[in-house]
């Protein structure tokens, strides 16, 4: 059956799980089609789980992570190490640097890149915010795991002048994450491999 020949209902949601990356047509119309298989019960609670997706989780107020609360559990986290700040472009890229198991440091999320094409410039983006943290004093070591395209080598090098007078260590995750690359995309054992190897800037 053509898309078009669904009732209006069935596209109404295909069109939203199509808007999801990596969703097109058909899987989009699977998905919709596996739901109308769910008890009515198991509809009402996945509507009422998005309706309070966005009222419960937020920004975390120190680093920009997912939180329930004021703070994400890594913030709230007693054993990070409080002198190592990870900086990444979203916090979707956090879990992926978790799951590496190299890391055990504090992270900061920036919003995004750098990208003066698109409008986007320092004041885009939570400059200020990492600033605040920075001269605090209590960062031994600020590591930059932004994505290596071209927007992303800007970033990196706009924040290590940036910050370049602080007393501390700036480094770039290393090449073990390929050059023009998504570090959402990343397996584990690259961003391990990157980690291990980052470099001063």
């Amino acid at each position: 059956m053509a898309a078009t020949r669904y009732p209006q209902a069935l596209q109404h949601i295909m069109s939203f799980f199509g808007r999801l990356p990596g969703v097109g047509r058909r899987t989009a119309e699977r998905l919709t089609l596996a739901m109308m298989a769910w008890p009515e019960e198991q509809i009402e609670q996945f509507g009422q789980a998005l309706v309070e997706l966005k009222k419960k989780v937020r920004p975390c107020a120190s680093c920009g992570n997912y939180a329930e609360g004021e703070l994400c559990a890594i913030c709230q986290d007693p054993e990070r190490e409080r002198g190592v700040l990870c900086v990444v472009e979203q916090a979707s890229q956090i879990i992926v640097l978790e799951n590496s198991g190299s890391y055990k440091g504090l992270y900061h999320v920036l919003g995004g890149k750098l990208s003066p094409l698109s409008g986007k410039g320092p004041e885009a983006l939570r400059i200020k915010e990492l600033a605040a943290r920075l001269r605090q004093g209590d960062i031994s070591e600020m590591i930059i795991a932004i994505s290596p395209d071209v927007e992303g080598e800007a970033t990196a090098h706009f924040l290590a002048q940036e910050f370049a007078a602080l007393p501390m260590t700036i480094t770039r995750i290393a090449s073990g994450v390929p050059v023009g690359a998504d570090l959402n995309f990343a397996d584990a054992a690259t961003i391990a491999i990157a980690l291990s190897g980052r470099h001063q800037l």
